[in-house]
């Protein structure tokens, strides 16, 4: 079996996220954190070279694959904005509908800046995520 390539990092969060650039990207990034802290009671940690995760789980297929990940979290890539809501089983699109401006995939949704979208709403989808995947498999805090 392979394993995954985004793993926990010893590297600070807080330092990641003080060099996100432009500006504008690093204060929606800063405001996220903060938001991802409030809902989970969770500390950052990164993962990969660009994931801020807050709690991680530890998922076992039917296939025999098994492998730990971050529970929920963000990353502040160069063109939008992504938050992991995971695994992505569950239909949100109640919660979704009410969002503001926002395109989705499977486990991510993506947004250009913070100001697109209704933080009260990200909330409520933060925590529904992270009460579907604890239905699921064991949610840990970081």
């Amino acid at each position: 079996m392979t394993e995954n390539k985004t793993k926990p990092t010893d590297a600070s969060a807080a330092d990641f996220l003080a060099a996100v650039e432009p500006a504008r990207k690093r204060d929606d990034a800063l405001a996220l954190d903060r938001l991802f802290r409030r809902v989970t009671g969770w500390q950052p940690r990164l993962w990969g070279p660009s994931m801020i995760g807050y709690g991680a789980y530890h998922y076992v297929y039917d296939s025999g694959r098994e492998g730990d990940f971050l529970a929920t979290g963000f990353s502040p890539r160069k063109t939008s904005l992504v938050v992991y809501i995971m695994p992505g089983y569950a239909d949100f699109g109640d919660i979704l509908a009410r969002l503001g401006k926002h395109k989705l995939g499977k486990s991510c949704l993506y947004f250009n800046k913070l100001a697109d979208i209704d933080e009260s709403v990200l909330e409520e989808l933060i925590r529904a995520g992270l009460d579907d995947l604890a239905s699921r498999w064991p949610v840990s805090p970081s």
